[in-house]
């Protein structure tokens, strides 16, 4: 039987628990699924493993977010929140395909770049 894989789960690096929880849960919208003094959190059905752990994650992790819609509405969610570290703008992506890009950076440099790409 071949592998059938599922998801992946990326282990984002942070330092401080209330700065994480303005970012993730207030800002982004995450929720928190389960606590054992490091987050996962999850918007929809991204789940994302926020840790304080030495040798969990490296700071400064670039991960990409494929989007299969709603890409405006979420842009438009960040920027009502008027979160006062973020403003996040919405982009035309890169490549053959027809894409925008929502590009957000945590406290702790991790940058997240949410992609919703249209083929032609």
């Amino acid at each position: 039987m071949s592998p059938h894989f599922q998801s992946v789960v990326p282990i984002l690096r942070i330092f401080d628990v209330k700065k994480a929880d303005e970012f993730y849960l207030n800002f982004s919208g995450f929720t928190v699924d389960w606590d054992h003094r490091f987050d996962d959190n999850r918007h929809c059905s991204l789940i994302l493993h926020l840790s304080e752990h030495h040798g969990d994650g490296t700071p400064g992790t670039k991960i990409r977010v494929m989007m299969k819609k709603g890409i405006v509405e979420y842009h438009q969610e960040l920027i009502t929140k008027k979160y006062r570290y973020m403003r996040p703008g919405i982009e035309k992506g890169y490549g053959g395909l027809d894409s925008q890009e929502v590009t957000v950076i945590d406290p702790f440099g991790n940058t997240i770049t949410f992609c919703q790409t249209e083929k032609r």
